[in-house]
């Protein structure tokens, strides 16, 4: 069988005020061809489904409308699990009306959902977090452990109050729980969630700017060893860019978010991955790069015409620009770059040979000297020894005139 695992889509996500939706909407629809092209037979949304907890209108119809198409109205099962920037109740609850098309929205961790059989499919098995399909066209059983993001307090109050045990040992008896009871070699055995998760020992995978941090000191710490070794693949969201943090033998891998959603992320490619799985084996996996979407470029150039150059060559992007100069960016310059370009989202002006040595130098001011010459000598003193451009004193020029 075959399964199409996808992360962090973040619909309704701006970029400093730049909607992003049309992007989402195309590259969401690239989604959906490559799970047609390779006739995958079961899709899992591992969080982060929405960008806040009360996603717009356009937000919701984009997503309602792309799992149908990621069904097949209803011959392919879909999961989708809330992430920490979901709203839990909110993605619960259309359920009663989705799974009837085989879409599967589990807002809470230790949901259950009830036994089901619909034409192409069926839950033969249910528990707390845990299902069971049965694809018409497959001749044996996939096993899907859910656990939705909730933080420490929350996971601890669904899997028991009474568990003084950090977080870490708190999942890994559920999941190991679960794993024992319903998980042998004899089907496809998954595990998807929403969480911080990384191998003991590895140094700490950065979380993207811009996201809600799960990590807070090691509190909400989980190890990759938590995860029973019954599971043949671990479907995690969270993390931005496509990584393994597991083995070729067990992976548990961040599939990426579709888009960039900061600056953080440029040049990164985006992914969704393809898991061919058998019971009893190991799964092969394969990343399809996705295509739609704006770049995002962080630049640095030191001269305006260079930069409009780049930029005029560059359209189809989104930029981060830093422009090194000896004075202030004048106001011409500005109008230059933004004309030629729609997708600035931050002009950074840098000062060159701002500070002599590392030293702002200090020299005792003349008072007796015009106030033209005051003035130059004050801006230097408040802007790191830079000089004031022509601009800046034509418009002192004019203000001492009124």
């Amino acid at each position: 069988m075959k399964i199409l695992h996808t992360a962090d889509w973040h619909l309704g996500k701006k970029l400093d005020g730049i909607s992003r939706m049309q992007e989402q909407i195309e590259v969401l629809d690239e989604i959906v061809t490559i799970a047609n092209n390779e006739a995958v037979d079961l899709v899992i949304i591992a969080g982060d489904l929405f960008d806040n907890f009360t996603p717009n209108t356009e937000a919701i119809e984009l997503f309602y409308k792309t799992l149908k198409k990621l069904s097949a109205n209803g011959k392919r099962p879909v999961v989708a699990i809330s992430g920490n920037h979901d709203a839990p109740n909110f993605i619960d609850a259309p359920d009663p009306l989705a799974r009837v098309s085989g879409i599967f929205l589990i807002g809470h961790p230790l949901t259950e959902i009830p036994v089901l059989e619909l034409e192409h499919f069926k839950i033969s098995k249910t528990d707390k977090g845990f299902i069971e399909l049965n694809i018409n066209h497959i001749d044996f059983p996939i096993r899907l452990i859910h656990t939705p993001y909730a933080n420490e307090i929350r996971l601890k109050r669904y899997l028991g109050e009474e568990k003084a045990e950090g977080l870490n040992k708190v999942l890994a008896d559920h999941w190991n729980y679960l794993a024992s009871e319903y998980c042998d070699s004899k089907g496809v055995n998954l595990l998807t969630t929403h969480l911080y998760i990384n191998k003991k020992g590895s140094a700490l995978i950065e979380e993207p700017d811009g996201e809600k941090p799960l990590k807070i000191g090691n509190a909400d710490l989980i190890y990759s060893e938590a995860i029973p070794k019954q599971i043949q693949y671990t479907a995690m969201g969270h993390i931005h860019s496509y990584k393994n943090i597991g083995n070729d033998e067990q992976p548990v891998v961040y599939s990426s978010s579709p888009l960039s959603y900061s600056f953080s992320e440029a040049g990164q490619v985006k992914y969704v991955v393809i898991v061919d799985a058998h019971p009893d084996q190991a799964v092969q996996l394969k990343k399809i790069a996705l295509k739609k979407g704006k770049s995002l470029h962080r630049k640095t150039f030191n001269s305006v015409e260079v930069a409009v150059d780049w930029l005029s060559e560059n359209k189809e992007t989104l930029v981060e620009l830093t422009l090194e100069s000896d004075t202030f960016l004048k106001a011409d310059d500005r109008k230059m770059l933004y004309q030629t370009h729609e997708g600035i989202v931050h002009l950074i002006p840098k000062v060159k040979n701002a500070q002599i040595d590392g030293q702002i130098e200090n020299k005792e001011i003349n008072l007796n000297q015009n106030i033209k010459e005051l003035f130059h000598d004050y801006f230097r003193s408040k802007h790191q020894n830079q000089e004031p451009n022509q601009e800046l004193m034509d418009l002192f020029d004019e203000v001492l005139n009124k």
